[in-house]
């Protein structure tokens, strides 16, 4: 059974329309009609102005999911989690972990903040799923869990590591992704894909076999991505040919406007404020 009307709304991005708050990091709204999850939650500031402005009420929510341990996906956190005394939290257990980002020799440390693992950790244990392996939130929304890494030509996307000296890389096996059933296909809801976009679309096309992929939207993080990544992921993209693409956030302005104009209609860049309807 799929939801008769699946509301997608971009609380937290890069860019937003006109009133919003923009932030580097990402929130989306989900709205199945039978749950309000929400899935990532941006740095903090943005989602506690823009949800507001939108007329959305956090203590609804039901459900909270993680796609990374990164700080720009879970910096609201206490603000989630103080909106409401019954919201379930899914997410892998290395979103806790430290990591750092390592560029020109200095190290920055990236992971989520104290405060919002203070808020976790005060969560009852009850509330709080890890998830190691793809689950099931009920008959027509999935997460992935850890997505296995089998294209060539995708990696983490950035110089990233479990410490600041920068010995031990961090492939961000916490990485997951969600989709949700619909009368038209998977509609797919990433974070930064730090798995990569294609590997993430290829492990639920494995998981939910039988269904075509209707739509992706979230982060890409193809920022940094070289001709030849592009070149291969258009190709690929052509091939699971979905109806819409909506990149936002680390996907990158350069690699919005190439996905644009290899793809065409298929890609509708995503910004906080943007309602999709499915």
């Amino acid at each position: 059974m799929s939801p008769e009307k699946l509301r997608i709304t971009v609380l937290v991005d890069n860019h937003a329309a006109p009133g919003l708050t923009a932030e580097h990091g990402l929130s989306l709204l989900i709205d199945t009609g039978r749950h309000r999850i929400l899935f990532d939650t941006g740095q903090g500031p943005a989602l506690a102005a823009n949800a507001p402005a939108l007329g959305i009420d956090l203590s609804r929510l039901d459900t909270l999911v993680l796609s990374h341990g990164h700080y720009d996906h879970t910096g609201g956190l206490p603000l989630v989690l103080g909106s409401s005394d019954h919201i379930a939290v899914y997410a892998h257990a290395g979103v806790v972990q430290p990591r750092y980002s390592i560029r020109d020799g200095q190290a920055r440390l990236i992971s989520m903040p104290h405060e919002a693992m203070a808020a976790l950790d005060r969560l009852d244990s009850d509330r709080l799923h890890w998830v190691p392996t793809p689950v099931w939130l009920d008959s027509t929304i999935g997460l992935t869990g850890p997505i296995e890494r089998r294209t060539r030509f995708e990696d983490t996307g950035g110089p990233f590591f479990l410490d600041p000296e920068g010995s031990r890389a961090d492939p961000i096996v916490d990485d997951l992704a969600l989709w949700v059933r619909t009368g038209e296909g998977l509609v797919v809801c990433v974070g930064c894909s730090h798995a990569g976009l294609i590997n993430t679309l290829n492990q639920i096309r494995r998981l939910d076999p039988d269904r075509p992929i209707r739509a992706v939207i979230g982060g890409f993080h193809l920022v940094a991505a070289s001709e030849e990544r592009l070149a291969h992921t258009v190709a690929a993209l052509r091939d699971i040919a979905p109806r819409s693409v909506m990149p936002c956030h680390c996907t990158g302005d350069g690699a919005t406007a190439f996905l644009k104009e290899t793809l065409g209609a298929m890609v509708q860049p995503a910004s906080a404020g943007m309602t999709f309807q499915f």
